[in-house]
């Protein structure tokens, strides 16, 4: 029974990847339910602002202070989290070698180490819309998601587009949430609300995901995967077990 932040990061790790909310609608995994101010079956009550209670602080705890956890949309297009250890399954699955740049201008080849693969928006494999996003995450290393649409070019007009094709970055696992920024007043004092900050899932992780990644076939990931989610769930279908494992 998970009733506070270190029983679900003991959980978390044991399992290997978790959707941040369970529904019936998604039926594979998820290490809770999600309850609004009430304790569900679990025990674990939500939206109380405490940084060991409530699952809603423990997206940005995770962030903050662990680097073999990462929190993003992976999971039927809404959030979830996958470990360090299994990472590399999920790329291998869902990339299959693909890297979104090959080449560098400054010669520096930061976490290349699948460029014998094609790229992944010469293949057609990613939007244009998410490319725009990508290449400015990538060009600043991380960046909050205001400065993302601005640097971006996306208006008012563009919410939808800028929406789905964040959550498409996310799901093909090239861009990952790396923590929260507030703006800064003039006067050096943080305001209003904070935005969750990007990067790519190379400078999250760093080479050697990426390197294990390589060596691990696609089918052979989606089997490891597989073989784990009917451990944690014996009862989750094969359908969404696949969609659950390629996005």
């Amino acid at each position: 029974m998970i009733k506070n932040y270190n029983d679900f990061i003991a959980a978390l790790l044991d399992a290997g990847f978790s959707g941040a909310v369970g529904g019936k609608e998604d039926g594979v995994f998820a290490l809770f339910r999600y309850g609004w101010g009430a304790e569900d079956e679990t025990g674990i009550v939500w939206h109380t602002g405490d940084p060991d209670t409530d699952p809603w602080e423990w997206r940005t705890r995770v962030l903050d202070e662990r680097d073999d956890i990462a929190y993003s949309k992976v999971f039927f297009k809404k959030a979830g989290y996958i470990t360090k250890e299994w990472y590399p399954y999920f790329l291998a699955a869902r990339r299959r070698g693909r890297t979104f740049k090959r080449d560098y201008s400054d010669g520096n080849e930061q976490a290349e180490c699948i460029r014998p693969f094609s790229t992944a928006y010469s293949d057609g494999a990613v939007s244009h819309f998410a490319k725009r996003i990508y290449d400015v995450v990538y060009e600043n290393d991380s960046l909050p998601l205001d400065e993302i649409k601005r640097l971006a070019g996306f208006g008012r007009e563009d919410k939808s587009k800028f929406g789905a094709a964040l959550t498409e970055l996310q799901m093909k696992l090239y861009l990952t949430m790396c923590g929260k920024q507030h703006k800064i007043s003039q006067n050096g004092g943080e305001y209003g609300w904070a935005s969750t900050m990007f990067c790519t899932t190379e400078l999250f992780w760093g080479e050697d995901v990426f390197e294990q990644a390589v060596g691990i076939s696609a089918d052979e990931a989606a089997e490891k995967i597989t073989e784990q989610i009917f451990k944690l769930n014996p009862s989750a279908q094969k359908k969404k077990i696949e969609k659950f494992i390629r996005g």
